[in-house]
């Protein structure tokens, strides 16, 4: 069964290591990294989502109990995150968004996908896609409005109308790839078409390759980041994405929440998937937590080789 397992997650997390790699020597440039992550998140990602759910059996499917599950986990872990960088380490408030943010955002899309794919199959991508549909929204209304406050906590500028936060975080996720991949996915398996045989013919293989380049780029990217600083606040968050919150979602699927075995092996994978990069695009544009974030992309990447394959052995000795 061990065996079986570093089948599954070796060749993904080599591919993350053969990016490294290329980077590192100088193959190719770090900047190569960085645009083949926005194709990835812009292109092939979406075209990933969009066809999943274009073409899977929606029907009679329930979300809830899943949302329920994972956002649960999810929302704990951020509060965790938050509390310890605020009161136990001392940092001010804009620096606990970017912990409880660091703590509680999955690499879904760019790790998530392939690694849940290749241990559970194409089956698989139909409980991803519904967490994802909501990840980025639900997680990024939270950070604003969190921020927001931080930032008139912090004493930088004053409270700005509720109304101006809500229509200028409508305008950037109205244009998110990802979101209007989802939107026209359900839209169109809604409709009740089959998508026709050209068009297909075009999105398989773009879908079909997004799982070896986002691990490509992965790798590529870290070298953006690295071990920087004090470490202390970063590995405690990393213990909170990838030991604790995983465990959350595992006992909230199985025990409390009506999940099918599925769905449950499913989202807690999707909760051990390393912190992803946006926690330090965030930290830049907010102008702290710099460290924290990029010691926590890089330690739960890192390691989260060998907490999903735990998970994943765990997952299988308990016949899910």
């Amino acid at each position: 069964m061990l065996f079986s397992t570093l089948q599954v997650v070796f060749p993904i997390f080599a591919t993350v290591g053969v990016g490294y790699g290329f980077g590192y020597i100088g193959l190719l440039s770090k900047q190569v990294g960085d645009n083949l992550s926005t194709f990835c998140i812009t292109v092939l990602i979406p075209v990933l989502i969009f066809r999943t759910l274009a073409t899977a059996d929606l029907a009679g499917l329930s979300p809830w109990a899943l949302w329920g599950t994972y956002y649960t986990a999810l929302t704990t872990s951020a509060v965790l995150g938050g509390y310890m960088v605020r009161k136990v380490f001392g940092r001010e408030a804009r620096a606990a968004c970017i912990g409880g943010f660091s703590a509680a955002f999955s690499n879904m899309s760019l790790v998530g996908i392939p690694v849940i794919t290749s241990a559970f199959g194409q089956e698989a991508l139909v409980p991803i896609s519904l967490i994802i549909s909501i990840h980025a929204p639900s997680v990024t209304l939270v950070f604003v409005l969190a921020m927001e406050r931080a930032v008139v906590v912090d004493g930088y500028q004053e409270a700005r109308p509720f109304k101006d936060v809500m229509h200028s975080l409508f305008n950037t996720l109205i244009k998110s790839p990802l979101v209007i991949a989802i939107l026209l996915g359900v839209g169109w398996n809604f409709s009740g078409y089959d998508l026709p045989v050209l068009l297909d013919g075009v999105l398989h293989p773009l879908a079909k390759a997004a799982s070896p380049v986002a691990l490509f780029s992965v790798g590529m990217t870290l070298l953006n980041y690295g071990v920087r600083g004090n470490i202390a606040i970063g590995s405690v968050l990393s213990v909170l994405k990838i030991v604790l919150m995983p465990a959350m979602v595992f006992v909230l699927g199985a025990y409390v929440f009506p999940l099918s075995p599925l769905w449950v092996a499913v989202a807690t994978l999707a909760a051990a998937c390393p912190t992803g990069v946006v926690a330090y695009l965030y930290a830049s544009q907010f102008g702290t937590g710099h460290a924290m974030s990029a010691n926590s992309i890089s330690l739960t990447t890192i390691f989260s080789i060998i907490t999903m394959s735990f998970w994943l052995w765990i997952l299988n000795f308990l016949g899910y």
